[in-house]
């Protein structure tokens, strides 16, 4: 097959299971704890690693930050062979028990973005698949992080959640943040729902797991809240999950 247009690659990677970090430092990063690490390629916002996990080929790709560049990314990826999505992030915490450091598993996600609205009605639910949320469940216990599994809220707009009082519609994304967390949303990051729309529409399995950095309504409620942007437990979780998956699939 010829390159695909973005990521600028074909398909003789070989990889069937993805990392999916948004940042592009962070992929030497999670590539160094698979087998044999090697730079695979680099274009726009996606750098690319291969790696071996358990006799499986397994792809770092980043795929920056919103729900555009995620969804090129899962589109092309398929197109090569990529089956498994494993998305490794960051997220600020909403619920108060959610503290810096921990992980958040997103076994759904609110679709409080605009990409997916153009693949499917908002009506359409964005869900993990079960397979990969059980085995992120299963590398949680095992790496001994502490974990949370729920709903999460994907936007389009950082600065809209963090300073809504100077955004015309501030109104509207206050009312919704307050609903959000009345119904028990775990944290607010900006690419899971993307992923799991687009790989529910291609056919693929998808799951995300990530580090908490904060949690803004710990510190509204002068609870103690930590800053941890250490990303290693979600990383570990990650991979481990793909071994998970290996060891039960083959």
């Amino acid at each position: 097959m010829e390159k695909l247009y973005h990521i600028d690659f074909d398909d003789t990677h070989g990889a069937s299971y993805a990392i999916l970090p948004g940042d592009p430092g962070r992929v030497e990063k999670i590539a160094a704890c698979l087998e044999n690490p090697r730079f695979y390629h680099q274009n726009r916002e996606y750098t690319t690693w291969l790696g071996e996990l358990s006799g499986k080929t397994v792809m770092v790709i980043s795929t920056g930050m919103g729900g555009p560049s995620t969804a090129i990314c899962v589109e092309e990826l398929v197109k090569t062979g990529v089956k498994n999505f494993i998305r490794v992030g960051t997220c600020g915490g909403m619920a108060l028990p959610v503290v810096g450091g921990d992980i958040v598993i997103a076994t759904g996600a609110i679709r409080m973005e605009g990409t997916t609205k153009e693949y499917v009605p908002i009506e359409f639910p964005a869900v993990a698949n079960l397979d990969i949320t059980n085995a992120l469940v299963e590398a949680a216990k095992r790496v001994g992080a502490t974990w949370h599994a729920g709903i999460v809220q994907c936007k389009d707009s950082f600065y809209g959640q963090h300073s809504p009082d100077r955004m015309p519609s501030g109104y509207e994304l206050t009312n919704k943040w307050d609903a959000w967390i009345k119904a028990g949303c775990l944290a607010s990051e900006m690419e899971s729902s993307t992923l799991y729309i687009v790989s529910q529409i291609l056919g693929v399995r998808s799951g995300c797991v990530l580090n908490v950095v904060w949690n803004q309504e710990r510190e509204k409620a002068k609870m103690e809240n930590p800053h941890v942007h250490d990303t290693s437990l979600a990383i570990k979780t990650a991979v481990e999950a793909i071994r998970v998956l290996v060891e039960k699939e083959g």
